[in-house]
C-alpha cells in the first residue's frame, strides 16, 4: 500500500519536474503537465528496473525483500530515487554479488538506450554568451554516446539535452552513485562479495574521500554525510566461508568497469 502511494506521488512530482524541463509551466497552464511524460516515464523506468533487478535477484536466493519504495521530492528532477529493503540475512557472498550487481546492471541496460534515443532528439545550438540551462558533467559513457549519436560539437556551440536524454544522463549518474564501494550501497555489497571483510578500510575511507570532492559538486558532501550517519560497515552473510564463484567474480569486475564508465567527478559543475 505504502509502496503504491509513494510511486503515484513520485510519478506526479517527476511529471511536474519534466514539464518544467520541457519548457512548460503546469502551475500556470495545467495542460503543460503532459509535457512531463517525456522525462517522467524514462526516468521511472530506469529507477524501477534498477530496483526490480535487486528484487528478483533477492527472491531467487530466497531473501526476504520489500517491493521498491520510490521517493518523491520537490526537486528539479522530482525524486530522490528508489530503494528496496532487505528483511532477512543474505545466505552467502554469491547471493550478495547477485543482489548487489543486478540493480545497476539492469538499470544501465535501460539507461543506455534511453540516453541514445534522447541524444537523437537533442539539439546543437550556438552559444550566445549568456548562461542558459544547467551545465552537466560528462562521464566516459556519456561522452562516447554523444559522439556516436551527435558527433563532435563545433566551437561556440552547446549540446542542449532533450528531457529523454536528461533522464538517461540521470540514469548513468544514479548507477555510479550506487556503485560507490561503501556501506549498504550496491557497490558495498559487490565489494564485500569480492573481498570480504578485507575491504572495510576502503569502505571507511570513502566518505572522507568524497568530502574534498565537494569543491567540484556539493552533492558529494551530502553523500559523505549520509555514509557517515548510516555507517560504512557491511553485515556478514550467514555462510561467509562459501567462496565466490569465478563467474560472480567476473560480474564484480564488470560492475567496477561500469562504475568507471558512468562516474563523473563534477555532475553539476560549480
Amino acid at each position: 500500500m505504502v509502496n503504491g502511494i509513494l510511486f503515484v506521488l513520485t510519478f506526479f512530482t517527476t511529471l511536474v519536474a519534466g514539464s518544467f524541463l520541457a519548457g512548460g509551466n503546469p502551475l500556470a497552464t495545467p495542460r503543460d503537465l503532459a509535457l512531463g511524460f517525456m522525462f517522467s516515464l524514462p526516468l521511472l523506468s530506469i529507477l524501477g528496473v534498477h530496483e526490480l533487478g535487486h528484487y528478483t535477484a533477492a527472491r531467487r536466493h530466497e531473501v526476504d525483500v520489500t517491493p521498491p519504495y520510490f521517493i518523491p521530492a520537490p526537486s528539479f528532477i522530482g525524486t530522490f530515487g528508489a530503494f528496496i529493503k532487505i528483511r532477512s540475512p543474505v545466505p552467502h557472498r554469491n547471493a550478495l554479488m547477485d543482489i548487489g550487481a543486478a540493480g545497476p546492471i539492469a538499470g544501465a541496460i535501460v539507461a543506455i538506450p534511453v540516453l541514445l534515443v534522447g541524444l537523437k532528439l537533442s539539439a546543437v545550438r550556438q552559444t550566445t554568451g549568456v548562461a542558459a540551462g544547467i551545465p552537466l558533467g560528462e562521464s566516459i559513457l556519456f561522452r562516447a554516446a554523444a559522439y556516436a549519436v551527435v558527433g563532435p560539437i563545433p566551437d561556440g556551440h552547446d549540446l542542449v539535452l532533450h528531457p529523454v536524454a536528461f533522464a538517461g544522463w540521470i540514469g548513468l549518474l544514479v548507477t555510479a552513485l550506487n556503485l560507490l564501494p561503501s556501506g549498504q550501497l550496491d557497490g558495498g555489497h559487490i565489494a564485500y562479495a569480492l573481498f570480504g571483510s578485507r575491504y572495510a578500510k576502503i569502505a571507511r575511507a570513502v566518505p572522507f574521500l568524497l568530502l574534498p570532492m565537494g569543491l567540484l559538486w556539493g552533492g558529494w558532501i551530502i553523500w559523505s554525510i549520509m555514509l557517515l550517519v548510516l555507517g560504512t560497515k557491511h553485515p556478514r552473510p550467514l555462510f561467509d566461508e562459501v567462496p565466490l564463484t569465478p563467474g560472480r567474480r567476473r560480474i564484480g569486475i564488470a560492475a567496477a568497469f561500469l562504475f568507471l564508465l558512468c562516474f563523473t567527478a563534477n555532475p553539476v559543475p560549480v
